[in-house]
């Protein structure tokens, strides 16, 4: 399995998978709106040592598969310093489930604990280099800025209890003890991001 999966991180480190963000980088700010009407950028929600930034939506069914994984991340490293911040970046126009009332619709109805943003113009997703929903970026602080520790997926696979190798989970480890995370880049699956052409 781990072969596997090396051969497919290859593959898509070979076709330029990163977008427009790599390991190492400095991770964009952003000012969107939560679910509670509130402005929220990066500095103001992130934890004392960073936050798992996790682009996601109300509709794609991966992102079902991973919605109580997503919440129980939060729960856990909330209080070590890495909080969920969740951006929904689908075009409620193509998407009619994403719209911002069915954001605050579905917080509610599933007790998110974390911010639920919505990039409604459409311009933080692709400064990120996000495709899909759920496409996770891990970021640490470092001084004053952010930087991007991890890229991709939250683990091998969609049903939680096949779960092998916890890829986000072992990269918080990772920069925990000051090493840089392996691998930080893994593909992200997921629905394609919907976006006005």
């Amino acid at each position: 399995m781990k072969k596997i999966l090396s051969f497919v991180m290859v593959l898509g480190l070979a076709a330029g998978s990163y977008g427009q963000l790599a390991p190492g980088d400095k991770a964009p700010d952003f000012n969107l709106k939560n679910v509670d009407g509130e402005m929220v950028s990066l500095k103001d929600a992130a934890g004392d040592k960073g936050a798992i930034v996790i682009f996601t939506c109300n509709t794609c069914p991966v992102v079902h598969a991973y919605e109580e994984r997503i919440i129980n991340l939060d729960k856990k490293y909330r209080e070590k310093g890495y909080p969920v911040i969740a951006i929904n970046p689908n075009d409620p126009a193509i998407s009619k489930g994403d719209s911002f009332e069915k954001m605050k619709d579905r917080a509610k109805d599933k007790g998110y604990t974390f911010p639920y943003l919505f990039d409604e113009q459409q311009d933080v997703f692709p400064a990120y280099g996000a495709t899909r929903t759920p496409h996770t970026f891990l970021v640490h602080r470092d001084g004053k800025e952010f930087k991007v520790g991890y890229i991709g997926a939250i683990d091998d696979n969609q049903r939680s209890a096949n779960v092998e190798e916890k890829f986000l989970e072992n990269a918080i480890a990772a920069v925990e003890t000051g090493k840089a995370p392996d691998p930080d880049y893994t593909r992200a699956v997921g629905c394609s991001i919907k976006y006005k052409k």
